[in-house]
């Protein structure tokens, strides 16, 4: 899946029946991400980073038994999401304000 410019938001959506590689896969996810739902994640994340993360899920999931649905949102999608509830007030993936020093 290409990404355009530097990077792309997406959001990751998942049904694993079985626990352990349930418990992996979202292990491996907040490593790129931010846990929204109990199944779905939201990413910020450039061409490489989600070459990485693809790669990853298809070695952690079974293809006969689960299922992830990673969905890209364009700049103009993601400005239109809408966040009700408690966790509107915090930052979004690639939202976050960085210092380097």
């Amino acid at each position: 899946m290409p990404v355009s410019g530097p990077g792309l938001r997406y959001m990751v959506c998942y049904d694993i029946p079985e626990d352990r590689r349930r418990t992996r896969l979202a292990r491996c996810l907040d490593d790129y991400g931010s846990r929204v739902q109990y199944s779905v994640f939201e990413m910020f994340l450039d061409q490489a980073l989600f070459d990485r993360m693809y790669e990853q899920i298809q070695g952690l999931i079974d293809l006969e038994t689960d299922r992830v649905h990673i969905y890209p949102l364009c700049a103009t999608c993601a400005s239109k999401i809408l966040v009700l509830g408690t966790t509107a007030d915090q930052p979004r993936p690639g939202t976050e304000t960085i210092l380097i020093f």
